[in-house]
């Protein structure tokens, strides 16, 4: 019996013997990334401001995927050794030449927070892509030590439209930023009057599909034209992030502030309010100050608290002097990112 179990055994495997020597291996294609060669690794490349909309010529070799296929070639860049964890694409060509206005590199590499008129280490990679259902492959990395120049650089723009400004959308003051030039963007609103409404707008101007509202009130935007708007239920200066990506928002929790100190007419004890000025989003007051110190205070709480320090106005800072008891126009302004200021003028 035992002889019969074992020459079953060998009838049934031949014929998994006999399919796996039929079996043919699909091929191994070969695949070769394209570089970049022009620029070339270790030279450097300095920005011309005087020409900002020139064209900067990338050369790039070919790449090969092991079949026919119309390629496209991107050209990305990012610090160096930062390992493109998030790379900025520059631009794309289907030939092996990629051109890049001066003005366009010389923005990113500033939101990159590369130093100005310094040279800096920066990577090039090139990515290619093939009309046919392949996954892009990436060539070696070349670094290059490139200057960006000085400049003034618009950053993209989140409108803020609601009827504590008069809805108006065009208000350039009311807005959030992407600092970052990605689709998140942040900053600071005052909502201070109204009902309390508003919605967010890609353009300044109502555009249909660019305006979002909240109708589940729920943190989710949507583009409908019908959206409901958002309200806030109390008062006070918010700080928004809208990430388009996610259609997501969030608010922080509302502050209202005022001066405080022996300079005014509450003393340390007590913040005078301050008011709202809806064509420039800046906090404002015109009041009767004493010769003394005075700061910023928030929702009478010393856990929220301006002050000057080293030329910027941080939590916690210094005590602004008044040197003569006067009429003043005091005003708190949010609206440059990661930037506070205040002005005090005696009229």
């Amino acid at each position: 019996m035992k002889t019969l179990r074992q020459i079953g055994r060998v009838v049934l495997l031949l014929p998994l013997l006999w399919a796996c020597q039929n079996y043919e291996m699909p091929p191994i294609i070969n695949q070769t990334g394209s570089y970049l060669s022009d620029p070339s690794s270790g030279t450097s490349l300095v920005l011309n401001s005087d020409e900002p909309e020139s064209l900067i010529t990338f050369t790039v070799t070919s790449a090969d995927f092991g079949m026919q296929g119309d390629v496209t070639y991107y050209l990305e860049m990012d610090e160096a050794g930062a390992g493109f964890a998030n790379p900025v694409e520059l631009g794309s060509s289907k030939t092996n030449v990629i051109e890049i206005q001066t003005e366009k590199l010389n923005d990113e590499l500033i939101a990159k927070g590369l130093p100005l008129e310094t040279a800096s280490n920066v990577d090039f990679r090139v990515k290619s892509t093939i009309a046919q259902p392949l996954s892009p492959i990436y060539g070696e990395t070349v670094t290059i030590a490139v200057t960006p120049y000085d400049t003034f650089v618009a950053l993209p723009l989140m409108y803020v439209p609601g009827d504590y400004q008069g809805w108006n959308p065009g208000n350039l003051n009311t807005t959030l930023k992407s600092v970052a030039f990605n689709k998140t963007f942040t900053g600071f609103i005052h909502i201070l009057g109204g009902s309390g409404e508003f919605k967010f707008t890609e353009e300044p101007d109502w555009v249909d599909g660019k305006n979002y509202g909240d109708s589940g009130a729920d943190g989710t935007l949507d583009s409908e034209a019908d959206a409901s708007n958002i309200k806030v239920t109390e008062f006070g200066t918010y700080e928004i992030s809208v990430d388009l990506a996610t259609k997501t928002y969030t608010l922080s929790d509302p502050k209202l502030w005022g001066i405080i100190g022996d300079a005014t007419s509450g003393g340390w004890d007590n913040e005078t309010p301050m008011n709202y000025d809806k064509d420039l989003n800046v906090l404002t007051i015109t009041t009767d100050l004493n010769a003394g110190e005075m700061k910023f205070r928030a929702n009478k709480s010393w856990d929220f608290n301006l002050g000057p320090k080293e030329g910027a106005l941080v939590k916690d800072g210094d005590n602004i002097p008044v040197a003569e008891a006067g009429n003043y126009t005091v005003t708190l302004n949010f609206n440059v990112p990661g930037e506070v200021s205040y002005t005090l003028t005696k009229n």
